[in-house]
This record gives structure tokens, C-alpha cells and sequence, in this order.
């Protein structure tokens, strides 16, 4: 299972919906749809027969009111003529999630295992940066801050299971490395003798995988890989950078 590109987005989206309406809320699923490839992502709603985004308007001549459907192409509630946005996103968001259970997982393992947030870029709100971002509002710093923290939370449920890892014995990184513990990524690129070169923190990762957990190596960009490194790297958040050191 894909964690870094699955249950959070549904979740994300759906809040979204409930602060900004159901229109612009479907507006980002698209886009996000567009941009990931990623087709079976739930979030926010479209009406199904008009595509009323603020308020919900009746079926013409039904009074029985508009079936308003997820653009998860399933999950659908029909609301009465007048329903503001945000209740019907309420409502889509409550069978979405009834329907998946498990769409919490990101908030149960920061339970489990203590996760250093990531970097606040609060003071950035306002400035202007380059063609790139423009002037940086405050629901870039929201954004850039969910994403990371759900990219290392991505890889604290990766390094934590054996059965995400593809171990054949049972064996999961955590049980070597506690929260990530004596990792040290700080110190890379260095020379490793296990591997009779130098070293970054991934190919560590994946002589780890190989040969305590007794996996199969991970390519380059595998985002499980990627969300594993993450992790690491969050949780030695304030450590300085020293490659090279034993």
C-alpha cells in the first residue's frame, strides 16, 4: 500500500471542502487528480445533475432534493434545496469515512510513534519569492507543512511494519532503530565497510531492508523508500550536518 499517495488526500480534500465549499474543493481534487495520476483518490463533491458549488439546489420539478456525488465516483448524499456548501461537504465527509475506516490512519501513528514536526515557515507569509511561489500566503505555509509531515509520517508507518517493509522474517527497522534511534543521517554521504563504498543515507536504508529485515532492496525513487528517509531525517531534526562522520 501506497500511503504517501492514498487515504490522507481523501481526508485533506474533504476538509477543505468544509471550509471553502464544495466548488472549490472539487476544483483542487481535480487538479490534484491531474497532476498525481492518481485515479482512485476521494475528496470533494460535484453536484451530480448541475454542479452547484455554495448550496445545494433542488432536482428540477423532484423536490426531493440533489443527489450530490464525490468525485470518487461512489460516495454520494442527497441534500434539500438551500444546503450551504459546507454541510453538505460535512455530510459527504461523514460517509466518506464511514466507508473507509481507515482513513485516520496518518493521526493514529503520530500516536503511536513521536513525530518532530516539521519546520514552521510562519515568518514567510507576505514575502515575496521569485517567480516561483510568488508572495508566499499562509495557506502555502499550511501546505508545505501537511505535506512534509505526511511524507515522514508516510515512512514512520513503513519503518515500524515488517509487512510494509517486505520483511521475510518478522523483522521491522524500529526494532534496531526505536523512533529511528542511532540512525545518524546527519553523517552521510560516508564511507561504509558493509558495502566497501561510500554511502548515502538510502543505500543504508537498503542494505538494511536486505539483509536484517530480509527484503528486497527498494529502487531510487520508490516512495517508500523516499518516506523512509524522511522519516530518518525528521527525526533528527536540529542535528548538524557532519558527512563523513563514524
Amino acid at each position: 500500500m501506497n500511503r504517501e499517495l492514498s487515504a490522507p488526500r481523501a481526508a485533506r480534500w474533504l476538509s477543505a471542502a468544509l471550509a471553502l465549499g464544495v466548488t472549490c474543493a472539487a476544483n483542487s481534487c481535480a487538479h490534484d487528480s491531474a497532476a498525481s495520476g492518481v485515479s482512485s483518490l476521494p475528496p470533494a463533491a460535484s453536484a451530480s445533475a448541475s454542479g452547484q458549488g455554495q448550496g445545494a439546489s433542488s432536482a428540477a420539478g423532484s423536490g426531493e432534493g440533489t443527489e450530490v456525488l464525490l468525485c470518487d465516483g461512489q460516495t454520494k448524499v442527497t441534500v434539500a434545496a438551500g444546503t450551504p456548501g459546507t454541510s453538505v461537504a460535512g455530510a459527504l465527509m461523514s460517509e466518506w469515512l464511514r466507508k473507509n475506516p481507515n482513513a485516520n490512519w496518518e493521526a493514529e501513528e503520530r500516536e503511536r510513534h513521536t513525530l518532530q514536526p516539521a519546520a514552521d515557515n510562519a515568518a514567510l507569509v507576505g514575502q515575496v519569492q521569485g517567480q516561483t511561489y510568488g508572495r508566499v500566503t499562509q495557506q502555502d505555509v499550511a501546505l508545505w507543512k501537511t505535506e512534509v509531515e505526511r511524507v515522514a509520517t508516510a515512512g514512520s508507518a513503513v519503518f515500524h511494519s515488517a509487512d510494509e517493509l517486505g520483511s521475510t522474517v518478522a523483522v521491522s527497522c524500529d526494532m534496531c532503530h526505536p523512533h529511528a534511534a542511532n540512525t545518524h543521517p546527519e553523517t552521510y554521504p560516508k564511507f561504509q565497510a558493509q558495502l566497501g563504498r561510500v554511502a548515502l543515507l538510502r543505500d543504508m536504508i537498503n542494505w538494511c531492508i536486505e539483509h536484517p529485515v530480509r527484503g528486497k532492496a527498494l529502487d531510487s525513487d520508490d516512495p517508500k523508500l523516499r518516506a523512509i528517509e524522511a522519516y530518518i531525517l525528521a527525526q533528527r531534526k536540529g542535528k548538524q550536518l557532519d558527512y563523513g562522520r563514524h
